[in-house]
């Protein structure tokens, strides 16, 4: 019977949030970014462990208090130079069965909920590929120019906006990483192998913080669950 694992890569710095600390070392209700989606993930019963991808030269995780999450968290210093290099050196040193799922999730999505985690699993432990959370837009599309004015409207229609979790085998993911490494995201590695991943309906508070003005919206959003 395969297992259920979560990978979470947290080697990057967020260059967008222009501050001296990487960015899911932030401050957010007042414990750093990533404790929100560690402690969300590690509280799931149907998640086995929960491996945390660090930068080899990482001296900010270990500062924290991770009692909480027991035996289920393993920091793994491996992180690569990219999103999809830290996934694959991650899946490498983890050494899973080819078969066990693994639920990768971004570091800047705080607010995830075990509503969500409850629903990607049963709709997904079954099927065939994997899949992703994601939201169908609703905003009107404009497609910019040079000069950034509008070029032209895009149509919306059955367009989604991608999220994580994005959970998929072990062994699948990998092939698919060593093939195609340049994605920004799981599920386009796994596209690129001729496979469709299913989309899983989310919702719009399960966001990436990207930009300052996101942590006030975020820790408005973790203060009312």
């Amino acid at each position: 019977m395969s297992e259920f694992y979560a990978l979470v890569p947290a080697a990057g710095f967020g260059a967008r949030m222009g501050n001296e600390l990487p960015k899911q070392y932030l401050e957010l209700a007042g414990k750093p970014m990533i404790w929100h989606a560690l402690s969300t993930l590690c509280a799931h019963p149907d998640i086995g462990t929960v491996f945390v991808v660090l930068a080899p030269g990482d001296e900010h995780f270990a500062r924290y208090d991770w009692s909480h999450c027991g035996s289920k968290l393993a920091p793994l210093y491996c992180g690569g130079e990219t999103r999809a290099g830290s996934v694959a050196n991650g899946l490498l040193a983890c050494e899973l069965e080819p078969d066990d799922w693994v639920l990768v999730h971004d570091a800047a999505r705080p607010c995830l909920t075990q509503a969500l985690l409850d629903k990607m699993i049963a709709e997904l432990r079954d099927d065939p590929v994997g899949g992703i959370l994601a939201v169908p837009v609703a905003d009107t599309l404009k497609r910019a120019d040079a000069q950034q004015r509008i070029a032209h409207t895009e149509p919306r229609e059955g367009l989604w906006q991608a999220q994580t979790p994005q959970m998929f085998r072990a062994g699948v993911l990998a092939e698919a990483l060593a093939r195609c490494n340049s994605v920004t995201d799981e599920a386009s590695a796994v596209e690129a192998l001729g496979l469709q991943p299913k989309l899983v309906a989310s919702d719009s508070s399960n966001f990436k913080v990207t930009y300052p003005q996101d942590i006030v919206l975020a820790e408005l959003l973790l203060t009312s669950l």
